[in-house]
């Protein structure tokens, strides 16, 4: 469905230093520096996927997003998706993806939200009938009843973001792309808005292509993930895989019987001890999890035991020293 090969993209940046004399000889001549935001990329997602695109601030991901959706032209390399090049089919093409950057609305400011979903409506030539199923399904499912009737302007962040996935949606799209789309949502509408877009990938076979920095949101939603950092793929493959691969700690949390001896186990490195209370980080490479506990039983009367594996963030924190970005 998606296949991008050799992409490339750069920027010509401007450069001056501070002072009104730099700023009256830029008036006649600047210097550039040429910043490579792509190098080089490839990747092809199937129908039905949910991917997480995720890399640093400044790697590409927004880049990507916005040629695989046909706002720009790549330099170099080509970009099939459903038989379509976005930037030179993008009359046709754009009929069949959705798009939602959290940082740029596509709702009009001063009008009820409800006007802006009608002129929609009209730019994608939605059918009457199609569009009333489709917008109380999204109204409904994203819980947009009591706000669909007040200016984009006077909408929290959170609230104006519930909209804008709406609006992405409102012609049916068979491919959706998520820029940052739980920014400024609270915990509760982040869990619906994660829960809509399983929904819609599961029932309706949506492909899903999420770029964010919120690691629970990659967590909740996505399987696979392709990792991007100063313009060039630097991961692609199955999150379990990679939490495998380098989540080589788990924390063990141990409550037991007043004990005032150190507690000692090889392959584990103490965070915080109590006489009732031992937090252990455990190498899972140099000790079994499992050894641990039995371990832990020989030293003392355990009362509860609780296991907590590396958190994704830990991990993802680990490949961006790996590679350098």
């Amino acid at each position: 469905m998606i296949k991008l090969e050799g992409i490339s993209k750069s920027y010509k940046v401007a450069q001056r230093t501070s002072g009104v004399k730099e700023a009256a000889k830029a008036l006649f001549y600047r210097k550039h520096t040429t910043v490579e935001a792509l190098k080089d990329i490839s990747f092809s997602i199937n129908p039905g996927e949910i991917v997480g695109y995720i890399g640093p601030n400044g790697a590409g991901k927004s880049t990507t997003i916005k040629i695989m959706s046909g706002i720009l032209v790549p330099d170099t390399g080509s970009c099939s998706i459903m038989g379509y090049t976005p930037w030179k089919d993008r009359v046709q093409y754009v009929k069949n993806i959705g798009v939602v950057f959290g940082q740029r609305s596509q709702l009009w400011w001063d009008v009820p939200v409800l006007d802006s979903f009608e002129l929609l409506k009209d730019i994608y030539k939605i059918p009457q009938q199609e569009y009333y199923t489709t917008i109380d399904l999204l109204i409904e499912t994203l819980e947009l009843q009591t706000i669909v009737q007040s200016p984009v302007r006077q909408l929290s962040l959170g609230q104006r973001m519930r909209c804008e996935i709406a609006a992405s949606l409102i012609h049916n799209p068979k491919i959706l792309f998520l820029d940052e789309p739980t920014i400024g949502l609270d915990a509760v509408s982040k869990i619906a808005v994660r829960q809509f877009i399983k929904t819609i990938n599961k029932e309706k076979g949506v492909t899903v292509i999420l770029t964010t920095h919120d690691m629970n949101d990659i967590e909740a939603l996505a399987e696979r993930v392709i990792l991007i950092g100063k313009g060039s793929l630097l991961y692609d493959g199955n999150l379990n895989e990679l939490r495998n691969q380098y989540g080589t700690h788990k924390t063990i949390t141990a409550d037991y019987e007043k004990n005032s001896k150190q507690i000692q186990i090889p392959g584990t490195s103490i965070l915080s001890w109590s006489p009732e209370r031992v937090v252990l980080s455990v190498d899972t490479e140099a000790s079994k999890t499992s050894d641990v506990i039995t371990q832990l039983s020989n030293q003392v009367e355990l009362q509860d035991v609780t296991i907590e594996a590396q958190p994704i963030e830990d991990i993802i924190v680990q490949l961006y020293k790996e590679y350098q970005i």
